[in-house]
C-alpha cells in the first residue's frame, strides 16, 4: 500500500501547488484592480503605472499554471474530480490574466482622464467598480474554498452589473450633446464601465468553473431567471 500512498501524496502535492500559483496570480489581479481605482479616483497616474507595470508577473504566472496543469495531467492522469480540480485551477489562470488586462485596460483609460479637466460624472462609475471586485473577489473565494453557494450567486449579480453598465452608457451619451467639451471625456468613462464590466464576466466564468468541479453542473448555458 505505499507505493499508491506515495504516488497519491505527490499528486496531491502537485495539486496544492498548482492552486497556490492560481491563488497568487489572484492576489495579484485584486491588487491590480484595487490599483486601477486609486489612479481614477485619486486622479495618480503612478497607480495607473504600476496595473501596467505589474501585468507582465500576471501573465507569467498564468504560464506557468498552464504548463504545471499540463504536467499534472501527464504525470498523473487524473480522473473524475481530480481531473476536473486541475482543469478547473487552469481555466481559473485564464480567466484572472483576463481580468486583470481589464484593470490594465481601465489603467490606460484612467491616465487619458487625468489629462484632462476633472469630470465630477467620474462619481458615476463607482456602483460598477464596487460591484465588479465584489464579484470577482467572491469568485476567488468560491474557487479556494470550493464554495458552491457562494459561485451560485456570481450569475445574477454579473446580469446586474451589465444593468449597470448599460444605464451609464446612456446617462453618459444622453449627457454629451449638453457637454461637448466633455465628450472625450465621457467615452473614456464609457470604456472603463465596459472594461468592469468584463471583469464581471470573468468572475461569473470563475464560478461556472467552480460549480462543474464541485458538482459536476454546467450552468454556461443556463439563462438567468428574471
Amino acid at each position: 500500500m505505499e507505493p499508491t500512498r506515495h504516488i497519491l501524496t505527490s499528486f496531491e502535492d502537485a495539486l496544492e501547488n498548482l492552486r497556490k500559483d492560481v491563488l497568487m496570480m489572484s492576489s495579484l489581479a485584486t491588487r491590480s484592480l484595487d490599483q486601477a481605482r486609486k489612479g481614477l479616483f485619486e486622479r495618480d497616474e503612478d497607480w495607473c503605472n504600476t496595473v501596467i507595470a505589474d501585468d507582465e508577473q500576471i501573465d507569467a504566472l498564468e504560464i506557468q499554471v498552464d504548463t504545471e496543469g499540463i504536467d499534472v495531467m501527464l504525470r498523473f492522469h487524473p480522473f473524475a474530480s481530480d481531473l476536473r480540480n486541475v482543469i478547473a485551477a487552469m481555466k481559473t489562470s485564464v480567466n484572472i490574466e483576463r481580468a486583470a488586462d481589464q484593470s490594465v485596460g481601465i489603467a490606460r483609460r484612467s491616465r487619458k482622464l487625468i489629462a484632462l479637466p476633472h469630470l465630477p460624472e467620474t462619481s458615476r462609475i463607482e456602483p460598477l467598480f464596487n460591484t465588479a471586485s465584489g464579484m470577482f473577489n467572491d469568485a476567488i473565494k468560491a474557487y479556494a474554498d470550493s464554495d458552491l453557494a457562494l459561485a451560485e450567486t456570481l450569475k445574477m449579480r454579473d446580469k446586474g452589473l451589465d444593468e449597470l453598465n448599460r444605464k451609464l452608457a446612456e446617462t453618459l451619451t444622453e449627457l454629451m450633446p449638453q457637454n461637448p467639451d466633455s465628450i472625450r471625456g465621457f467615452l473614456e468613462l464609457i470604456f472603463i464601465a465596459r472594461c468592469l464590466e468584463r471583469i464581471g464576466d470573468h468572475a461569473k466564468n470563475i464560478a461556472e468553473d467552480v460549480i462543474y468541479a464541485v458538482s459536476v453542473k454546467d450552468i454556461r448555458h443556463i439563462p438567468v431567471a428574471g
